[in-house]
């Protein structure tokens, strides 16, 4: 079996540490995790492979920025002969509270653009996504900003911890499945 994790994020220095790019964050730590460490400039993205009990782990942080995720979602998902089902997409989300993590099988983009670009793309919005919540304590008008901030030093470390469970997630659901890990989860 193959399956294909995506981060959500922006390249670029300038992007780093930010609320954004938690998706890239957490699949570095997964990729590490799984000694798929190696990332190399590839289509569209920074692609690895790697191995994890026994499937074939293609791990991929679209360079296309966020508005455009969903061209490399597509591109990778048709050259590595991966179906939707197999394919997790790991992203911010205002919507929820700091550190609350929530995998769902389907839904709406939630505002967020890089899911807007992968539901466009893919012409669905039926696949797998892992929200990492960010919380919402911003001033009206300023949410652009608050997403592509910094994390604040209280935050780290509920950012630290959530990402050690947001790894675990994407390693069960790459070995029993999204309804189990959904089971086993949501809610934590």
């Amino acid at each position: 079996m193959k399956y294909l994790i995506v981060g959500l994020g922006n390249v670029g220095s300038e992007y780093e540490g930010t609320r954004h790019n938690i998706g890239f964050d957490v699949i570095d730590q997964f990729a590490k995790d799984i000694n798929a460490d190696k990332f190399e400039i590839e289509r569209h993205a920074y692609m690895t492979k790697g191995k994890f009990k026994g499937r074939t782990i293609v791990i991929i942080k679209p360079t296309t920025y966020m508005n455009l995720s969903g061209k490399s979602v597509k591109y990778w998902l048709t050259a590595e002969k991966i179906s939707i089902d197999n394919c997790l997409i790991v992203l911010d989300d205002l919507a929820i509270p700091l550190g609350k993590l929530r995998m769902k099988i389907k839904g709406g983009d939630g505002k967020h653009n890089g899911l807007t670009s992968i539901i466009e793309s893919l012409s669905t919005s039926k696949f797998p996504r892992l929200r990492f919540g960010v919380g919402d304590n911003f001033s009206r008008g300023h949410q652009a900003e608050f997403v592509l901030g910094k994390w604040k030093t209280e935050e780290l470390d509920v950012v630290t911890e959530r990402s050690d469970m947001a790894v675990e997630m994407i390693k069960s659901f790459c070995s029993i499945g999204i309804e189990r890990t959904m089971t086993a989860y949501n809610g934590k």
